[in-house]
């Protein structure tokens, strides 16, 4: 038998070597295995940072050290967390021009289309490799206009007041476990401005690589939208994939003030070694709109709970996610939405995706304080199962202290239909095409929220996680 053009086309997806290849002699230091004080202050130390920010590091390790391993979650037993590198310092950092990057580095990020992407479609691009920021750039005109975007590191060079005003304020260390750690070993990230009323049309991006094996990357990025503004934050991560386990554990911290509107959306594709635990919150305050638009589809284990606390009257806060656990994956995804004022209001919606013995689970909190009025929040999960080997797991807590809310849960898991697949087989498609499609059909109320070039590239990685679902 031939190959038609669409199987061809799969087949291909289904090798990962646009993701899968790693990059020799980067690295101008690499810290030893295991984290201590030395370590601390060896990234101080490159970094050229102030007193302030050292000593928030030492007591954000001291209480790393004192805070248990999580264990209401996926068994992170795995994780060895003495045999990671927590600095990885590239050969260059930070470049204003992409003529300036290493050759080696500027070809990972050519091979996955950066470059490209910043010329047809970006208002801005930062690039991550393994520790550092290694580029960044914003258009001419949004400089004009006051929008800052650089790397977290020249944000506090560069603007030290705003950036004490508010680094922190939205997870302090003292929030979880990993949050301590990233508090303690914070490496690269974006710090983005946007002034009173300015609104970013197209999206700022930040990309991030894990390039080399055992090692942590700990990205910080603090993004605040003031009175009146609106960005778009868009973030993609890839890693190859090595037999020993590495970690991701990010801070995300954005303050959404009056009126204001920002939308972050994340595609995440770590190689199946990576540990992805990630903290990620923003401050909504009067009438300002918080989205976070969430897509899961590679790592060993993901535990992200993207937030928004509605400080003030008129808050809304919404969260759109779908998680793909396929092979040996647990996808532990959800959200949290906290109302502190009258009149907010909150939506949930969380679609995952097993197959091959994968796990995805919606875990979230919809907490409402006493004596508010007029509070609203819905939370809809939608489970697909693709064989009977996999599983899907809701843990929802509601939490509600006010009698004035209307709040909504509804949870639905279903396995794909026969008749959905013999109808679609019917017309020539073959099995494992049928079932893509199937898929396709459910994720769209994501794909459909996402710029168009992104929503290609996630349907592109739902069909390279659909390769050898049949047969």
């Amino acid at each position: 038998m031939t190959e038609n053009k669409d199987q061809g086309f799969l087949r291909e997806l289904g090798d990962r070597s646009q993701f899968d290849f790693v990059d020799q002699d980067t690295v101008s230091f690499l810290s030893e295995k295991g984290l201590n004080e030395d370590v601390i202050r060896q990234i101080s130390y490159f970094k050229e940072e102030p007193d302030w920010m050292l000593n928030f590091r030492l007591k954000a390790f001291e209480h790393y050290t004192k805070r248990p391993m999580p264990t209401w979650g996926p068994d992170l037993s795995g994780l060895k967390l003495d045999d990671i590198h927590y600095y990885v310092r590239p050969k260059q950092v930070d470049q204003k021009s992409w003529d300036d990057v290493p050759g080696n580095i500027k070809n990972t990020f050519d091979r996955l289309g950066i470059p490209e992407a910043e010329q047809k479609f970006l208002s801005g691009v930062g690039a991550q490799y393994d520790s550092e920021m290694v580029y960044h750039s914003v258009q001419e005109e949004l400089q004009k206009q006051g929008v800052i975007f650089l790397s977290i590191e020249n944000g506090l060079k560069q603007y030290p007041d705003l950036f004490k005003e508010y680094f922190s304020t939205v997870i302090p260390y003292q929030d979880n476990k990993f949050a301590a750690l990233n508090s303690a070993v914070w490496s690269g990230g974006s710090f983005v401005y946007v002034p009173k009323g300015v609104k970013v049309e197209l999206p700022l991006q930040a990309y991030f690589r894990l390039n080399n094996a055992d090692m942590g990357q700990f990205e910080r990025s603090l993004i605040i939208a003031d009175e009146g503004a609106q960005v778009h934050y868009v973030e993609g991560c890839t890693a190859p994939l090595y037999r020993s386990e590495s970690l991701h554990s990010g801070v995300i911290e954005i303050v959404v003030k009056k009126n204001a509107r920002v939308r972050y959306t994340t595609i995440q594709n770590w190689s199946t070694n990576i540990y992805n635990l990630v903290t990620q919150r923003a401050m909504v305050y009067q009438d300002g709109v918080m989205e976070w638009v969430d897509a899961n589809l590679g790592s060993r284990i993901t535990m992200k709970y993207p937030s928004c606390y509605l400080r003030e009257p008129g808050a809304h806060g919404e969260m759109l996610s779908v998680a793909f656990a396929g092979p040996g994956q647990i996808q532990d995804a959800g959200s949290k939405m906290i109302h502190f004022a009258s009149n907010t209001s909150s939506k949930i919606t969380s679609k995952s995706i097993s197959r091959s013995n994968g796990q995805a689970s919606y875990r979230g909190l919809v907490k409402v304080a006493s004596g508010l009025d007029h509070v609203q929040s819905s939370v809809n999960c939608d489970a697909l199962l693709l064989d009977r080997e996999s599983r899907s797991d809701t843990y929802p807590t509601i939490d509600i202290r006010s009698k004035n809310v209307t709040i909504g849960h509804e949870a639905t898991v279903s396995k794909i239909g026969e008749e959905q697949l013999f109808y679609l087989k019917s017309r020539g498609l073959s099995d494992e095409e049928a079932t893509t499609m199937v898929v396709s059909g459910f994720i769209e109320p994501l794909v459909k929220e996402l710029p168009m070039e992104y929503a290609v590239e996630l349907n592109r990685l739902i069909q390279l996680q659909m390769i050898g679902t049949v047969g």
